[in-house]
């Protein structure tokens, strides 16, 4: 043996070649990277790492003393005797193996860490003679400045038991379902055994953990062993969750876990993430006779822009679990809706008070006539615009499009943040009041927070402080959600006007009735929506404080059978906003954070009323200037549109057909008045309150509208060509 000390005392080491034990802690990586609530604790565990299976580095004081004991007993029974090599052994083992005999060998738990530690050198062959040198001396190195307690922990948390799990961590998880503080003397007999032969059979484990068990003392826990050893070894004894504590937030985890071994502090609140995933599973389980099984739901503090709860589906109540309701674009519904009458009370055409008429309408597009009906087939004649929005008229959106402009529309709706608009107006065409465009719940979440707050959009934020958050995701659902610089995308007078309407239960009781789960005790603005053929269902609102924004549905698209925004997406949104503002929901006190908000400059309260008496006289808001104290029903001039011939209208003319059968007929979005007149290229036509046809002529023209005053109500222009020369 004196040639062998002599070669592990001279043998020199490189600077640095030996870690301390915080460098190997440091260098040491969970194969898991984990999410954290805003108060640091986890809300999700991500496994990154596919080759290996680590769980954090256990300390020595989580291990359990049955384990080290026999850790000790099975791979150096002197560790806490020698300096790092075990002459004893080391010389019956020579001796055993000079005869031919069969030894337990020599490597002492300090000669494997120095293997464990530089993984290359083990990888060159730590049994060669030249490998037992170096590791060897080491192993005298670590003793000479680590302690015992370091030594075993570090060994522990690096040494392989089977298959992929490495550490004591992830094989206690596994095999047990257990900490590694909790394992007994009989589990840390089995894990003891693996050490020599990770990937043994069964049987063979069960014989070392038996022998393992005697030698300690404890050889009546080898009965029934081979059974309890099967199970463990088959993952039989594991928790069905991953041990890791609960897996709350997956979609979140997914966008911001990049790297194993990181840890992101999210602006997530444990508790809210917790409740409002149980309130979803919980209303999308009663429905689920329904065809209804995903849903999603967001929560954002207003002030901040900071996701306090982002639920992306149902978990196991889903066919499609991995689909993130949260950034999947659909059909927005009448959602959009607020944003409509916000843009048309800022441009003036449109008050709370104003009187549009809800009755049947049909419109000549592009592709044929568009007719609107509202969701529960009735008209309710005359309505002011406070009703129509509060109580989702669909007639009276349009209309209100037809006098803003589907462009106009498209344009604002952009700059709130809905990116996934990407076709012009014209091309979604009058049905966008109604919502046929997609978006994500993310979109629609801030575009009602921008309302909260005073019409200012800002991005959302995943992580708390004062540090622009990493990109949580980079698909079409967020585009421009957590980038792009603050901006007032409303005026505030018209964001507290919308806000005050749909905060109003009166206004919305023609429609949902004086209680629905929109009527909630504290001040709050909310809106349901429903996408045609029932396949989404949206409800989105604020209080002062917080925006809650759901979706339910299918991720597949199929059609939910007979639910609406109201029973859908409606009871989820009022849990989650009572649990936000509990002790107001019961006790009828409102705190600051639920008053309804300040008026803004810009905006005065007047009392008015209606002549003829279409609705109660009533106090309402205005944007200053356009205030009337005496409502009458809306002129007709105020809505009037060309609705046919389109804008931009490409018509052929046919040689082959008479031109007598190829007069166009002009018609408007509304009855025409008596002097209304028609005008092509400044030429009357004839009045507009005739059955007018217009004879079109080859080149381009335009086609106007005019009142009695001469004033314009609204224009197109229209291409004639003719087919002379293309033959059939």
């Amino acid at each position: 043996m004196a040639p062998l000390l002599a070669l592990c005392l001279l043998l020199p080491l490189p600077a640095g070649a030996l870690p301390g034990l915080a460098e190997v802690k440091a260098a040491y990586t969970a194969s898991e990277a984990t999410l954290q609530a805003r108060d640091g604790r986890p809300v999700h565990r991500l496994r990154l790492d596919k080759t290996v299976r680590r769980l954090a580095w256990t300390p020595y004081g989580e291990i359990s003393p049955a384990l080290i004991r026999a850790v000790i007993v099975s791979e150096d029974q002197r560790f806490l005797e020698h300096e790092g090599i075990d002459w004893r052994a080391a010389g019956k083992a020579a001796w055993t193996n000079f005869w031919g005999g069969r030894t337990r060998g020599a490597s002492t738990l300090t000669m494997q860490l120095a293997g464990l530690i530089d993984d290359d050198r083990q990888q060159r062959g730590r049994r060669s003679v030249f490998g037992k040198i170096s590791q060897s001396a080491a192993a005298l190195r670590l003793e000479s400045f680590w302690s015992k307690r370091q030594i075993i922990e570090a060994y522990l948390n690096l040494v392989s038991f089977r298959g992929e799990l490495q550490g004591v961590g992830a094989m206690s998880r596994q095999l047990f379902g257990k900490w590694p503080h909790g394992l007994d003397e009989r589990e840390a007999a089995l894990a003891a055994a693996l050490l020599r032969s990770p990937n043994a059979a069964p049987g063979l484990v069960v014989k070392r953990a038996c022998k393992l068990l005697q030698e300690m003392g404890r050889a009546g826990e080898c009965a029934g062993l081979e059974g309890f050893a099967a199970q463990a070894l088959n993952g039989g004894l594991q928790e069905t969750t991953s041990g890791d504590g609960e897996q709350l937030a997956p979609h979140l985890a997914r966008k911001l876990l990049q790297q194993p071994g990181q840890a992101i502090r999210s602006s997530l609140d444990a508790d809210l993430q917790r409740f409002a995933s149980a309130a979803l599973r919980r209303h999308l389980a009663a429905l689920n006779r329904q065809n209804v099984e995903d849903g999603a739901l967001l929560v954002i503090d207003n002030a901040s822009g900071e996701i306090l709860a982002w639920v992306g589906s149902s978990g196991d109540l889903s066919g499609a679990a991995e689909v993130d309701g949260v950034t999947a674009l659909r059909q927005a519904g009448s959602t959009l809706k607020p944003f409509l009458y916000a843009q048309a009370f800022e441009a003036r055409q449109l008050t709370p008070a104003s009187l549009i008429e809800d009755a049947p309408l049909s419109l000549d597009t592009g592709n044929g006539l568009y007719t609107p009906q509202n969701y529960q087939a009735q008209y309710q004649g005359w309505v002011s615009a406070r009703r129509a929005l509060a109580g989702s008229l669909n007639v009276p959106a349009v209309k209100t499009l037809v006098r803003l402009g589907p462009d106009r529309f498209q344009q604002r709706l952009k700059e709130t943040g809905f990116a996934s608009l990407t076709e012009s107006g014209d091309w979604y065409g009058y049905s966008l009041a109604l919502g046929s465009a997609d978006i994500s719940l993310l979109m629609l979440a801030n575009g009602y927070r921008t309302l909260a707050n005073g019409g200012v959009w800002s991005p959302l934020r995943a992580t708390p402080g004062p540090v622009p958050p990493a990109q949580p995701c980079r698909n079409q659902g967020c585009a421009g959600v957590f980038s792009g610089k603050a901006h007032a995308a409303y005026r505030p007078a018209s964001a507290f006007l919308v806000g005050d309407i749909l905060a109003d239960r009166s206004a919305r009781a023609a429609t949902f009735g004086l209680e629905s789960w929109l009527a909630t005790p504290y001040w709050a603005a909310v809106k349901t929506g429903t996408s045609k053929d029932m396949r989404d269902n949206w409800c989105a609102g604020y209080s002062r404080r917080y925006t809650v924004a759901v979706w339910v549905g299918n991720a597949g698209g199929s059609p939910m059978h007979d639910v609406s925004g109201m029973s859908g997406a409606a009871p989820v949104w009022r849990e989650v906003m009572d649990w936000l503002h509990r002790g107001e929901a019961t006790s009828g006190r409102p705190r600051q954070s639920s008053r309804p908000p300040a008026a803004p400059a810009g905006v005065v309260r007047i009392p008015i009323r209606f002549v003829p008496a279409h609705e109660p006289a009533r106090d309402e808001w205005f944007v200053a200037g356009s205030e009337m104290p005496v409502i009458r029903a809306a002129q007709a001039s105020a809505l009037a549109r060309i609705s046919y011939p389109a804008a931009g209208s490409i018509i052929a003319l046919d040689p082959d057909i008479p031109p007598h059968l190829q007069r166009l007929p002009l018609r408007l979005s509304v009855p025409a008045a008596p002097d209304w007149i028609w005008r092509i290229d400044g030429q009357r036509l004839g009045t507009a309150s005739a059955n007018n046809r217009w004879l079109p002529q080859p080149g381009r023209h335009r086609l106007t509208l005019e009142n009695g005053a001469g004033e314009t109500l609204d224009s197109v222009v229209v291409d004639v060509r003719s087919l002379k020369g293309h033959g059939r």
